[in-house]
């Protein structure tokens, strides 16, 4: 059996927690979104295949929200900043993305809804947070999500006070799929005139 001395016995503690921490920080969004979907924390909101059963007569507004987390390089708005739909009537928005870097970058949306009485009634239908986003360089993309505010808000003592529902997405940069980052172009030497490398100094 191998003893290591204090320092020795530091660094390989130090080693392993940072470790640690790099395996969590990819796993970190799709574990959220699960967290989220079980528990229903953060206001997290459900999902239909199909629109409401009724409509009812009451309106709500709809707000939309966007961010990115640091480093993310994408530009990612909402096309509206509200809507004013009657409960259980489907609405749909668009949020707009944009690669302005040089190369393929893959994004993960993360969602709650606001205020967190809310999220159980505010219903997807389709969203483009389902799945991965890639951008190619330059490319800017609209991207629909589908949904509706459940008539059961109604029967909810605090969910029926409700008059106002943020939507908020923040984008994550995520690993690049296989196939996409096979096509990525890989960095050469500097070219000069007529594609030639350029001569050295």
């Amino acid at each position: 059996m191998i003893r290591l001395d204090g320092p020795k016995r530091t660094a390989v503690i130090l080693t392993g927690v940072a470790g640690l921490m790099l395996g969590l920080s990819f796993a970190a969004v799709p574990f959220y979104n699960w967290f989220c979907r079980v528990t229903g924390y953060g206001g997290e909101v459900a999902v239909s295949d199909t629109g409401a059963d009724r409509i009812l007569d009451r309106r709500i507004t709809v707000r939309f929200d966007a961010s990115r987390e640091a480093g993310m390089p994408w530009e990612f708005r909402p096309l509206q900043t509200e809507m004013d739909i009657r409960i259980g009537e489907t609405g749909l928005a668009f949020y707009e993305a944009y690669n302005p870097t040089d190369h393929p970058v893959a994004g993960q949306a993360s969602y709650n809804v606001a205020p967190d009485v809310a999220g159980g009634y505010f219903t997807k239908i389709h969203c483009f947070c389902f799945e991965m986003q890639v951008l190619q360089p330059g490319e800017r993309v609209e991207m629909p999500v589908t949904f509706y505010v459940d008539p059961a808000i109604m029967d909810d003592i605090d969910g029926q006070n409700v008059e106002a529902i943020t939507l908020s997405y923040t984008f994550h940069t995520a690993e690049l799929p296989m196939e996409q980052a096979a096509m990525a172009p890989v960095a050469g030497p500097p070219t000069g005139e007529a594609g030639q490398p350029a001569a050295s100094n």
